[in-house]
């Protein structure tokens, strides 16, 4: 039983921790404008193709926490549907972004997607400010009993923003998403985490 409990307790300590998205780095040019609210962007996510409802989701919820913001976004999925750029080269594709009246696009790139495996023992450490037995115990049984092994998955994704008519490159950022519930909570947690970042580096307005 006592094994048991410490074995919860460290997956409830892991679920807490779970799920988690954060910003890892990210960079703003030193001549980039504050984004005028009147202006539009648009949101294009790159994933597997296996992977196209996460391309939705990805793009409608940092759509949607742009718009919260006041900004005028829209999703290049809902807008153009799935396929419209596969064969077009450059100079075409910017005239029928440029035709949609887009000023900025925001690429959310999927860049890596891992699977990890970790071990925990089946006992914690001990403090040193036990009793002998306790103490000794403890380690016993941290080198005898056996621990557990848990699976998470890791994404790293990159975002790129870039103004459509100078093709400047206005902001980049780099985050990672560790072992999401679904990938929906995913999409909104990353919407939130890459506005947010965008309005403290100014990008953004902060109202």
């Amino acid at each position: 039983m006592k094994k048991l409990g410490l074995i919860l307790s460290g997956l409830v300590i892991m679920a807490l921790a779970a799920c988690s998205t954060k910003v890892t780095s990210s960079w703003r040019a030193n001549n980039a404008q504050q984004i005028q609210k009147d202006q539009k962007i648009m949101v294009m996510a790159l994933v597997p193709q296996k992977d196209r409802a996460l391309r939705s989701q990805m793009e409608n919820f940092t759509a949607t926490e742009l718009k919260r913001k006041g900004y005028n976004a829209v999703s290049s999925l809902q807008e153009f549907g799935p396929d419209e750029f596969i064969k077009m080269g450059e100079k075409q594709a910017i005239r029928k972004l440029q035709g949609s009246d887009v000023n900025q696009v925001l690429t959310i790139v999927m860049v890596d997607k891992g699977r990890e495996r970790s071990y925990t023992p089946g006992y914690a450490y001990a403090p040193y400010g036990w009793g002998f037995w306790p103490y000794y115990s403890r380690w016993y049984n941290t080198y005898y009993s056996p621990g557990y092994v848990t699976y998470s998955t890791r994404y790293q994704w990159e975002g790129n923003l870039y103004d459509l008519k100078s093709g400047q490159l206005l902001y980049s950022v780099q985050s990672q998403s560790f072992d999401p519930p679904s990938t929906a909570r995913m999409a909104v947690l990353y919407a939130q985490q890459v506005v947010k970042d965008m309005t403290k580096r100014n990008l953004l307005a902060k109202n």
